[in-house]
């Protein structure tokens, strides 16, 4: 078997979010066949570990080799479009914001239940809690153990549930308010960026504060990033602040990822009914609205705040909220890899790429038809 015969079998296996094969999206970095030992190896442009849609196209690969005889390894790589010079976090794949356009509608709580259920399929972690006024994250993770910094003056953060952590709440005392003015806040985070280690991280989580001020601006004009989730509520009130949140990152052409409805509904835990307290289908109608991914709905439960406060995120537990916060996290690798992906195929010289939207099958109800039954072994990082 040679190289040919390997790529002509790669070609029955498409991507599902970009509509054409692996083949001709430029998706094939590379293919080594090994006939002594009977093994091919295929460097793949496959950019969100864990995506269960992307663990979905390994498997196909597998399969489309499987009666070969040959042992197949595969690995994921998609080089940084920037010089080693200019980037800013060499060893970090992915850098997702989490957004809100006003306080109040759990944007921490998504972000770290995010990052929490990254860190459970396995992927290598960071949560960087940029909310510099109201940091919030230490708490929700219950993380006791503060930065060390090291003779070359960096700092070392502490992990807690697999996730690497960096908090202004590190730094300051606990009942100390933050009392600083903009160009403060760009030094601070950008020195906090610089000079963490965060070494070898799959995916970094940002918890940015609500709105659009001056921290936001300092992180889209300071870091790469992969795209942003914007967390609303259902009520039109909620909606109108995510909606100038939008509007910021299309501005500064930051990807969205997109839209997460927190707060749903409210499950009686005394009757089982549920009520929409805050309204109903206001972020899937938003998403619909601008045509973006719909991410999920999570529900208004105890368990959450509970979770919060004790340091526990619900994520991690069993039962329908945990379940709810999964399947958000897993869009949202998904959606990362789709933003990977379709910038690899364009870089890779394909006319063909992003044919379908990101997100085009994407409900929040579940993930995307191509990543049905239980997720494939996703291909190691090279």
């Amino acid at each position: 078997m040679n190289e040919e015969a390997v790529r002509e079998r790669l070609g029955s296996v498409s991507d599902p979010d970009l509509g054409d094969d692996i083949v001709s999206l430029g998706l094939v970095n590379a293919v080594d066949v090994d006939d002594e030992a009977e093994r091919v190896r295929i460097s793949l442009a496959l950019g969100a570990p864990y995506s269960p849609v992307e663990s979905a196209i390994a498997g196909e690969i597998r399969d489309a080799l499987g009666d070969t005889g040959y042992d197949v390894d595969l690995t994921a790589n998609i080089p940084s479009a920037v010089s080693p010079d200019e980037d800013v976090l060499p060893g970090v794949e992915n850098v997702i914001a989490v957004a809100s356009g006003k306080g109040g509608v759990g944007k921490s709580t998504v972000a770290v239940n995010l990052a929490a259920g990254l860190s459970k399929l396995g992927a290598r972690v960071g949560l960087f809690d940029a909310d510099v006024y109201g940091p919030n994250v230490p708490r929700m993770v219950a993380a006791e153990e503060a930065p060390q910094a090291t003779g070359d003056q960096t700092i070392v953060p502490p992990e807690k549930y697999g996730m690497k952590l960096m908090s202004m709440a590190f730094l300051v005392g606990e009942d100390d308010p933050v009392i600083w003015r903009g160009p403060m806040v760009h030094q601070l985070l950008t020195q906090l960026v610089e000079d963490v280690e965060w070494g070898d991280l799959d995916y970094l989580v940002l918890d940015l504060p609500p709105g659009t001020g001056d921290t936001q601006l300092t992180v889209l004009q300071t870091l790469p990033l992969t795209g942003a989730v914007i967390v609303t509520t259902p009520q039109d009130v909620a909606i109108d602040d995510a909606r100038k949140g939008l509007e910021m990152f299309g501005k500064h052409d930051t990807n969205v990822l997109g839209i997460v409805e927190n707060m749903s509904s409210f499950r009686c835990p005394d009757c089982g009914s549920d009520h929409d307290i805050f309204g109903a289908g206001g972020g899937k109608a938003f998403a619909a609205e601008n045509d973006l991914p719909f991410l999920g709905s999570l529900p208004l439960d105890p368990s959450v705040r509970t979770g919060g406060d004790g340091g526990e995120p619900v994520v991690l537990d069993d039962g329908e909220t945990a379940d709810a916060f999964r399947v958000m996290t897993e869009n949202v690798a998904d959606m990362a890899g789709v933003v990977r992906r379709r910038e690899a195929s364009h870089r890779n010289g394909s006319q063909r790429a992003g044919s379908q939207g990101a997100g085009s099958q994407r409900d929040g109800s579940g993930g995307s038809s191509a990543a049905g039954g239980s997720p494939s072994e996703p291909p190691a990082r090279e």
